[in-house]
C-alpha cells in the first residue's frame, strides 16, 4: 500500500517537471524547486509502515513543501553572497573536527570511565563544599495518607499515621494497601515540599511559618480526607542535607573525572607524538620578536 501510494503521488508530480540539464535522467523527480529536484529514492522512508493513504499523502506534501522552501532559500543566498561570503570550508572543517573529536571522547568516556563513587567520596566532598549546597526550596521528611471520605475504620487511621511503632507502621502499610488512594510512607527521603502541596489541598501564605508550626495534618476536600505527618523539614536557604544532594555530588564528581580523562588524553597524545618526533614549531629568531 506505501508503495502503491508513493507511486501514484509520483506520477502526479511527472507531468510538472520538464527536462533539465540539472536533471539525473536514471532517477524518478518528484519535485522541482529552481533548477534541483527531489527524487523519488531520497522520499522512500519518509512515509511510516501502516500509515493510512489519506494521511501517507499529507505527510509528503509536507516534506515536499519544506524541502521546497529550504533549497529555494539556499539557492537565492547562492545567488546574493559573493564568493567570500560563499566560502565555508574552514567553518565546515571545523565542524567536522569537532563532531571527530566528541565522538573520540564520547567512547574514551565510555570505556574508560570509572562509574563507581564511594559514599565516604560523596561525604568527603559534601563537607568540603557546603557552601554550595544551599536549598532553593523547602523540603520534609513526611508521611502522607489519602484516602476516600468513606474509607472504613479512619479512626484507626489516625492512630497509625503518627505512630513510630514499627508494628503500626506494618499495619499502616496494609491500609493503605487495601483503601489508601495514594500515600507516601518513606520517611527517610526528603521531597520537596511545594510537590506535595500538588497532592494535599493545603492553603497557606507562608511555607515556612507552616513546616515551623504544624506536626500532624488532616484536611479534605469535597470527596477525600488527607493525612500528613511532617517527620522533618529543612527551611530554604539553609544548608541542604546529604542525603537530599547524594545523588547531585555523585554526578559532579562524575563529570570532574571525565574531564580529567579527557585532559590527560589530550596530554597523553601530545607527549607520545612529541616523543615520536612528530611535532615541530616553525618560528624563527624574527617571527619570536
Amino acid at each position: 500500500m506505501k508503495k502503491a501510494i508513493v507511486h501514484i503521488f509520483i506520477l502526479a508530480f511527472l507531468g510538472g517537471c520538464n527536462n533539465s540539464p540539472d536533471k539525473d535522467v536514471s532517477r524518478v523527480p518528484i519535485a522541482k524547486a529552481g533548477n534541483s529536484y527531489l527524487y523519488a529514492d531520497e522520499i522512500k522512508n519518509i512515509v511510516p509502515i501502516n500509515t493510512p493513504a489519506k494521511d501517507s499523502v499529507e505527510l509528503l506534501k509536507k516534506y515536499i513543501d519544506n524541502w521546497m522552501h529550504e533549497i529555494l532559500v539556499i539557492q537565492k543566498a547562492e545567488n546574493n553572497l559573493t564568493e567570500e561570503q560563499k566560502n565555508v570550508d574552514k567553518e565546515l572543517k571545523d565542524y567536522r573536527n569537532s563532531l571527530i573529536t566528541y565522538a573520540y571522547e564520547k567512547e574514551l568516556v565510555k570505556q574508560k570511565l570509572d562509574t563507581m563513587v564511594e559514599n565516604q567520596e560523596i561525604e568527603k566532598y559534601y563537607t568540603a563544599n557546603q557552601k554550595d549546597f544551599q536549598l532553593k526550596d523547602n523540603i520534609i521528611k513526611v508521611i502522607y495518607v489519602k484516602v476516600n471520605k468513606k474509607a472504613p475504620n479512619i479512626a484507626k487511621l489516625k492512630q497509625l499515621y503518627k505512630s513510630d511503632n514499627t508494628k503500626d507502621r506494618e499495619q499502616l502499610e496494609s491500609y493503605c494497601h487495601q483503601f489508601a488512594l495514594n500515600s507516601y510512607l518513606d520517611d527517610n527521603s526528603w521531597l520537596l515540599f511545594d510537590d506535595l502541596l500538588k497532592e494535599i489541598p493545603i492553603q497557606t501564605y507562608n511555607k515556612e511559618l507552616f513546616l515551623q508550626n504544624n506536626r500532624y495534618v488532616e484536611v479534605s476536600d469535597s470527596t477525600s480526607s488527607y493525612f500528613l505527618n511532617i517527620k522533618g523539614f529543612k527551611i530554604r536557604n539553609s544548608t541542604s542535607p546529604l542525603s537530599f544532594e547524594k545523588e547531585n555530588i555523585k554526578n559532579i564528581i562524575l563529570n570532574k573525572r571525565k574531564l580529567q580523562l579527557i585532559s590527560k588524553m589530550k596530554e597523553d597524545v601530545y607527549n607520545e607524538a612529541a616523543n615520536n618526533n612528530k611535532t615541530e614549531i616553525y618560528l624563527n629568531d624574527k617571527s619570536k620578536k
